[in-house]
């Protein structure tokens, strides 16, 4: 059984086993009775390497027996095993070849948090949001099926990512074309069944044997030629299992389904996959685990322990800072709305909050504590949370959908058709707007300004400070239709935060510097950089707050007295707000020399959020560089 372990390992851990098992061909050629001994070694590591490096924590340390059973029984890479979103993948990283890699997780030109194909051929599909294993490995079935191969596709799914849409259409197309896969469900909130114990683990290995199929397949035979038996008898069958094991959804569906059993069991879980692996048809294995398994503390907080930030050096203690050399930190954006959606809470009771999952991460916590009637948490279903939220605006409600940038694009479809389309009264507060930092591409919200700007009857603003956000929550609140604020992971400059809920005059930019020759027209966070530009090169500073809609005004003002406009955003250049600006530059018959800063045409890969952005040119050298260059350039100002 696993081993508990009660506080993370400082020192690698010597695991001698886990050195013979570099690739799954080493794995597959130890003995069955070392495997217990190899995933206590595994989970000791892999609590080294998290400790070392921060990252996802919990997950991992659930799926560390099924990850060995997985790669045990199946022959992979040849055998497609699919990775839902990733967050438990590093057990399966560190036993296909990237053990000594670890220690690079998520820091620049490293390993990456997720799942990626340019990476291992272990790694056969790249993920970073939820619910698309099924789909992906049903893919890979029909694949095979059309090739003539007899290769395998496997998909481990979380109960949580099985609650979005697109998993059940990948559950019921798969029965409609009776592929030739596995789906696992890694249950590990006891979101679905209550118990495990001897009598389900026995079962599952009756009900996925040669023997029980073969029995089945005869009885379907015989019982066919008599009419309405074999129905009567399958539904008999359907049944008696149902009193047993929570799968009657998933027979309905189509599948055969198996379960649940205790996925730290290896003996039961490797005698199962060794059943269901010779099974045709859409096979379904549900397996219980524990999130944080194996570590005492992740055990009783699978939430606090879901991700966890790399183990400082122990140091002697230093001397404290004087009090005036101390420089307070500034409360975290999404902090800043938390509050903000209380108060406003308050004074409206028309206010209701919905979040994807996300309500720690998106600080409802205290929203959901003091107004529980008004809060709604949807799961992971964005698409849903999008369409729910224009269902209550409908009849007089006023939803505000708290919702990452990168997660907000998988309900673009509801946020064009069932809101803006219908100029229904939502307010989207959109977390980790821009560049994220080690999770990576998958997360970073780079696009949101391109996708929103285009979408008619949109307000869109972007703050750069935390009472700017909480002055645009409260704009786009009151404002009558679809409204957008976008804003950063991770803390501000510590502005001084004014306990009002007055909105700001719509579609109006503020002059916070004023030069001559260069105009920084800045849209959000940048500004504090920008600002350090403008009394380098004298430059004016803009704080432009509105994408949508620009302010024009200020920007004709701006034509007229600057030889150089300079756009600064963290989203994409490419239909961004300073493609906004060019866009209505041209529209007005205004030539001007303009420069865009913003992200580049490729994906940024993870490293800090610091060097992304210097990366990028976002930061105040970047910036400055970029302006002295284009200046260069020009000739007719003094670089």
């Amino acid at each position: 059984m696993p081993t508990t372990f009660h506080e993370i390992p400082r020192q690698r851990p010597l695991t001698p086993l886990l050195d013979r098992a570099n690739t799954p061909d080493e794995l597959r050629r130890l003995g069955e009775n070392e495997l217990e001994t190899l995933a206590n070694e595994l989970r000791q590591y892999l609590l080294y390497t998290v400790g070392q490096t921060g990252g996802h924590f919990g997950a991992g340390l659930g799926v560390i027996e099924l990850t060995v059973a997985l790669h045990y029984v199946f022959d992979t890479p040849d055998d497609r095993l699919v990775w839902d979103v990733g967050h438990q993948a590093y057990p399966h990283k560190i036993l296909t070849g990237r053990r000594e890699r670890m220690g690079s997780l998520r820091q620049k030109d490293g390993i990456a948090a997720f799942p990626r194909r340019s990476e291992s051929e272990y790694d056969t599909f790249g993920v970073g949001h939820s619910s698309t294993s099924i789909g992906a490995a049903l893919g890979m079935a029909i694949a095979a099926r059309l090739q003539g191969s007899k290769r395998k596709a496997v998909a481990v799914i979380g109960d949580g990512a099985l609650t979005a849409g697109m998993a059940f259409e990948a559950l019921n197309h798969a029965s409609d074309v009776n592929a030739n896969m596995l789906v696992i469900l890694n249950d590990n909130d006891m979101s679905i069944s209550q118990n495990v114990g001897g009598l389900s683990n026995y079962l599952a290995k009756i009900l996925s044997s040669r023997t029980y199929a073969s029995m089945r397949e005869g009885s379907k035979k015989i019982l066919s030629r008599l009419p309405g038996a074999w129905e009567i008898a399958r539904k008999t069958e359907e049944h008696a299992k149902g009193m047993l094991v929570p799968g009657t959804l998933f027979e309905e569906l189509g599948w055969n389904y198996i379960g649940p059993i205790d996925g730290h069991d290896l003996p039961t879980l490797l005698a199962t996959l060794r059943n269901m692996r010779d099974l045709d048809g859409p096979q379904f294995l549900h397996v219980i685990t524990k999130k944080g398994k194996g570590f005492a503390p992740a055990e009783a907080d699978p939430i606090g322990y879901h991700a966890i930030t790399k183990l400082e050096p122990i140091k002697a203690p230093a001397a404290a800072p004087l009090a005036s050399q101390k420089q307070a930190a500034g409360p975290k954006y999404s902090s800043v709305f938390g509050q903000w959606l209380c108060d406003m809470a308050s004074e409206d009771p028309r206010l209701v909050g919905i979040t994807p999952a996300m309500k720690e991460g998106s600080d409802l916590v205290a929203f959901s504590e003091r107004f529980p009637e008004r809060y709604f948490d949807v799961a992971i279903a964005e698409q849903h949370a999008v369409t729910l939220a224009a269902g209550m605006a409908c009849d007089g409600i006023k939803p505000v959908v708290a919702i990452y940038s990168t997660f907000l694009q998988r309900a673009y479809d509801q946020l064009v058709h069932d809101v803006a389309v219908q100029h229904l009264d939502v307010l989207f507060a959109i977390d980790r707007a821009g560049l994220v930092g080690e999770d990576g591409p998958t997360h970073a919200g780079s696009f949101d300004l391109s996708y929103l700007r285009c979408i008619p009857g949109m307000l869109v603003m972007t703050p750069s400070d935390e009472n700017e956000l909480r002055r645009m929550l409260s704009t786009g609140y009151l404002f009558d239709g679809p409204a957008a604020v976008r804003y950063p992971r991770g803390s501000g400059p510590n502005a001084i935060i004014e306990a009002n809920l007055q909105p700001l005059e719509i579609g109006k930019g503020v002059i916070r510097r004023a030069g001559k020759h260069v105009a920084l027209l800045v849209f959000g966070v940048q500004l504090a950089d920008a600002l350090l530009v403008g009394e380098t090169l004298d430059a004016t500073v803009v704080d432009m707050r509105f994408v949508k809609p620009l302010d024009e005004a200020l920007l004709r003002e701006l034509a007229a007295s600057h030889e150089l406009l300079v756009s600064v955003e963290e989203n994409s250049i490419m239909g961004g707000a300073g493609s906004a600006i060019s866009e209505f530059l041209a529209r007005e018959n205004i030539l001007k020399s303009m420069l865009h800063l913003g992200l580049p045409d490729y994906y940024v890969e993870h490293a800090k959020p610091s060097q992304m952005l210097a990366e990028c040119g976002l930061d105040q050298a970047g910036i400055e560089a970029a302006v002295r260059q284009r200046l260069s350039l020009l000739g007719t100002i003094q670089a």
